[in-house]
Formats: structure tokens, sequence, C-alpha cells
């Protein structure tokens, strides 16, 4: 009996995939509110559900203080890449598509989260089944590129191709406040701390840019219903299980393992939004399952 039981490791998991999984919600809850910039739905959503974050750790700063002040230039670049990462998200999928967007950025956080633990770490986290898993991984985002957007090939190159750049940014910034995260709860500190400092800083710097991108947020009962669910359950819900995640799951891993966020993006699209996905896109899908697969048996 005792053997069903989960590892930490797939405990971890878990609960990465289950962040993820809201993740790839937000794509299609954002798209019944068109009128709303890309910009302030990043802004508001992570703002917002950033300072839900902090809110809910006030209890544990006190228990973590001291040890969180020995992490103050770590702390500093993870708000500051939490910062820079919805907005180049948000943005990457405005000018190069939803599909394009989400898997580049996706896609190349995981390799950014290696680089960063290789160069950083005590340790090297590049294994064989991590290799493996995340070349399939990466074969399935290509087929389900590729497949989505054969019938945009007609758009303007230029404006893909920015859109390409600021979702390596976006990956960039991902693995950055990941790695950073990790780094903290590795040295003792709460995972609700961490997410909680983090998420509330990067609360502060992103809700006054809503100033100038926020006019049509309230315009409607559906955009705040949109805002509402955006801020409170993927972006506050979803990354209270990343932390948790970051517990047992080391930050390259844990990005491999979000490659789960399109797959769920893509079936959403094809049942709810009501586009359509061909055959090489769903081999895609499988082969990305596969490359979950192979992360979660580690």
């Amino acid at each position: 009996m005792m053997r069903n039981r989960l590892t930490p490791y797939q405990y971890g998991s878990v609960c990465i995939l289950f962040a993820a999984m809201l993740w790839g919600t937000t794509g299609t809850v954002a798209s019944f509110a068109p009128d709303i910039s890309p910009l302030a739905i990043g802004a508001f959503s992570m703002g917002v559900g950033g300072l839900i974050q902090a809110c809910l750790a006030c209890r544990y700063f006190k228990f973590d203080v001291s040890r969180l002040r020995q992490h103050k230039a770590n702390l500093v670049l993870s708000t500051l890449a939490l910062f820079v990462y919805p907005l180049a998200f948000y943005s990457s999928m405005a000018l190069a598509g939803v599909a394009i967007g989400t898997v580049i950025s996706i896609a190349t956080a995981p390799f950014f989260s290696a680089l960063l633990e290789c160069l950083f770490g005590k340790k090297n986290v590049i294994s064989r089944r991590w290799l493996m898993s995340f070349f399939i991984g990466v074969v399935g985002m290509a087929l389900l590129v590729f497949s989505e957007s054969s019938e945009q090939a007609d758009s303007e190159s230029n404006t893909k191709a920015l859109g390409v750049v600021l979702g390596m940014v976006a990956g960039f910034t991902y693995a950055g406040y990941s790695w950073g995260a990790k780094t903290m709860i590795n040295d003792g500190i709460r995972s609700q701390t961490v997410m909680g400092s983090i998420f509330g800083l990067g609360a502060i710097l992103l809700l006054p840019t809503l100033v100038f991108t926020g006019d049509a947020l309230f315009a409607s009962a559906v955009n705040v219903a949109v805002i509402s669910y955006m801020a409170l359950v993927p972006m506050c819900l979803g990354y209270i299980g990343f932390g948790y995640g970051l517990r047992y799951v080391k930050a390259s891993n844990a990005n491999v393992l979000t490659l789960f966020e399109p797959v769920v993006a893509a079936v959403l699209a094809v049942f709810v939004v009501g586009e359509s996905i061909p055959v090489l896109g769903w081999i895609g899908v499988v082969l990305i399952l596969l490359c979950l697969l192979l992360q979660t048996k580690e």
C-alpha cells in the first residue's frame, strides 16, 4: 500500500504540473477580453496576484527576514526578472501570435535555467534523462508551433521576429526568477516567504504601468471577470503551487515540466475557442507528454 505514495520529487512535480495547467488557461481566458492591452493583462494579473501572495505570506516574513536579508542581491534580481517577464511574455504573444509566443517563452526557459544552474550552482544539473526529455519536448513544441502557424505564413516577418526575441527575453527572465527563488528556498527560507517577497516587490513595479495601459480593464463586466480570474487563479494560486513544487524539484526540471502549459493552451484553443490543430500538432502534444513523463520519473 505504501508503494503508491508519491515521493517528494513526484509531489513537487505534481504541484508544478498543476501550476502549468492553470497557466495554460490564460490565453483562452484573455481571448474573451480582446480590447484589453496585453501589457495591461500581464501587469494587472501578475501585480494583483503578487500582492495577494505577499499578504498570504505576511505571517512567515518575521521568521525568515534575517535570511532574506542575506539574499538581497538575489531578491532584487529576481524581482526585476519578474517585472520584465509578463511584459515580454504578453507582448510576444501579441506580436508573434499566442502559439509561437507561448512556445518560445516556455521552451527556452529550461535551457536558460540549466545554464544558470551550471554557471552558479554547486553541481552539474544536466543529466542524460534531462537532455533526452528536453530534446523530445523541444521537438514536440516545434511540431505544435509550426502546425498551428502554417496558415499564417503571410504575416509580417519583422513583427514575428520581434515577438520571438521578446519570447526569448520572457524565457530568460522566467528562468531567472525561478532560479533565484529556488536558491533562496534551498537556503532554508520558506517558499511562501520567497514567493511572497518576489511577487510583492514585483507588484510594486508592475501596477504603476497600468496608468498607461489599463484604460479598458474595467470597461465591462466581462473584462472585470477576465482580469479577476487571471489574478486570482493562474497568477496567485498557480504560483503558490509552483513555489511548493520548487521545494523538491530543481529549477531546470521545474521549467521543463512547465512545457505542459502550451499543451493545455492548445487543447483549450480547440475545444473552447474553436481553433483546429493539424495531425503534426497532435504528434507534438504526445511528444511533450512523453517529455513530462520522463521528468516526473526522475
